[in-house]
């Protein structure tokens, strides 16, 4: 099996970071415009925005991106984790638009990712 190319670490790091911003743009079109009456603690860091996610995407070599999209599958239930390899091939092939594009564009993103690791941790366990 084809290592998987993504230090685990720094994977659930962006795990968490897609999962607050998909969260929050979530949270931003069901809630009005209020803004302008909260009062903000100018000690809470901002939220993450978008643009970090993409650019933490961006910032993947080419193999990595194609990791992350062939993860996203594996955790949808596309396929096996026996079939990594197969996978990752099917990712390359069919890469048309930014990966960041393409992942974003998932609402479940982050929790198909954090499966697809789950998955992956344990067909690794096993051989």
């Amino acid at each position: 099996m084809r290592a998987f190319s993504i230090d685990t670490d720094y994977l659930e790091m962006l795990i968490l970071k897609m999962r607050a911003v998909l969260e929050n743009e979530d949270e931003n079109a069901s809630a009005p415009d209020d803004d302008m009456d909260r009062d903000e603690d100018p000690s809470t860091p901002p939220d993450l925005s978008r643009e970090e996610v993409i650019e933490e995407i961006q910032g993947l070599s080419t193999e990595q991106q194609d990791d992350l999209v062939a993860l996203m599958w594996l955790g949808r239930g596309d396929d096996d984790a026996e079939n990594w390899c197969e996978l990752v091939a099917e990712a390359e092939d069919r890469r048309t638009i930014p990966t960041e594009d393409y992942l974003l564009g998932h609402a479940r993103v982050a929790d198909y990712l954090a499966e697809g690791l789950a998955l992956l941790d344990r067909e690794a366990n096993r051989a």
